[in-house]
């Protein structure tokens, strides 16, 4: 997919509703506040040799690099959303607030944006040595570090975007 279609997806996902439940449909994954998507998938990567997985890897931090130089000139420069605290406090048991308990299982870090009341993070990740990499857009309202409409404070610590 080109960076130009991986726009056009952006652009799509922004003005998506949101639903009053979490689900899955196609390669989106929704619930109340926020979509993720997929905006490209590799094959995974169990019997592959380590060349292969390095190639696959720059592949995909390069066309998230040429996605992300889009997204600024849309949007001026972004912010960086850290997710290892937020895998960190899953890995201990404590919960951690849709859609940040989905995306840190992904990828380790988001570029992020505030548009139009929402906000954009687009990353790259693999789930683990042997899954395919994914190239991510997560968009979702109010900021990433607040807690949910009607949720407790939140101790979540490090997450503002943009």
């Amino acid at each position: 997919m080109t960076t130009d279609r991986h726009l056009a997806a952006i652009d799509l996902l922004r003005l998506r509703e949101f639903p009053a439940e979490r689900g899955r449909s196609a390669m989106v994954e929704s619930g109340p506040g926020f979509h993720i998507a997929g905006l490209r998938v590799s094959q995974e990567f169990w019997d592959a040799d380590l060349t292969e997985v390095a190639e696959a890897e720059e592949e995909f931090d390069a066309e998230l690099t040429a996605l992300v130089q889009a997204l600024s000139l849309r949007w001026g420069k972004p912010g960086i959303l850290d997710l290892a605290p937020h895998l960190e406090r899953m890995a201990r048991g404590i919960p951690v607030r849709p859609p940040l308990d989905t995306l840190c299982g992904y990828v380790p870090r988001m570029h992020g944006w505030r548009v139009a009341g929402r906000w954009v993070g687009v990353g790259v990740g693999q789930g683990d040595r042997e899954l395919p990499f994914q190239l991510l857009v997560a968009v979702g309202e109010g900021d990433v570090a607040d807690p949910p409409r009607g949720g407790p404070p939140s101790d979540e610590g490090p997450g503002r975007l943009g």
